[in-house]
């Protein structure tokens, strides 16, 4: 990251991404545990889609009744499965929500303090948002444990997990860009180990960057 950049966003900023169903959600859980404020992309797309909100108004009258539930509301799993099975809409979709996801994001960070930020974006590689970020943290696991996992969480079929998969940045592209790599193939305890090493090292890094820029 450029000094200009640095100068503008004193508190480190890590970014946390993976592929779906890779564990994304229990390594920030993890580094929580430690007291480190986490900015959660999916939890700030659903505020910025809120009831009576503009952009919610948008999305109705964009993608139709078909994303509506039985009570009116945004039918999140509906939206999904239509923008995965048409590139072209997901695109439009990512259009829509995307400005305004960072936006918030941004007025959150600026005051959200600690040592240094977790901020979880799992589209991160395909939207190129890797110079936002002091370090780049991949949750990495194998695809047939994303698949499997998927499944049982959504009650996917096969064939949607992988279209799901294959719509993301592959996990190559992913761990092309990782500063660190969390592997979640193994026990829990083998996660909680390994957050909690890289919370120390970036302690680390957060103290060395204030000191620099004292």
């Amino acid at each position: 990251m450029s000094t200009a950049a640095a100068a503008k966003q004193p508190v480190l900023r890590i970014g946390l991404t993976g592929g779906i169903a890779s564990g994304k959600s229990t390594v920030a859980q993890l580094f929580a545990a430690h007291g480190v404020p986490i900015l959660d992309a999916d939890r700030i797309a659903r505020e910025v889609v809120a009831p009576g909100s503009a952009l919610r108004a948008q999305l109705f009258e964009r993608f139709g009744e078909q994303i509506r539930d039985s009570k009116g509301d945004l039918d999140r799993a509906a939206l999904r499965r239509l923008v995965f099975a048409d590139e072209s809409l997901r695109r439009e979709l990512e259009a829509l929500m995307h400005p305004a996801i960072q936006q918030r994001t941004e007025q959150l960070a600026e005051h959200t303090h600690g040592a240094y930020q977790i901020h979880v974006v799992p589209l991160l590689v395909e939207n190129n948002l890797s110079g936002r970020y002091d370090r780049i943290l991949v949750v990495d696991s194998p695809e047939a444990l994303q698949l499997a996992r998927l499944r049982a969480r959504d009650g996917s079929s096969a064939a949607q997990a992988r279209a799901i998969l294959a719509a993301q940045a592959s996990r190559a592209a992913r761990l092309a860009i990782a500063d660190d790599v969390i592997v979640n193939d193994a026990a829990a305890q083998a996660l909680r180990a390994q957050v909690a090493s890289l919370h120390e090292r970036y302690l680390q890094l957060a103290a060395a960057r204030g000191h620099n820029s004292a």
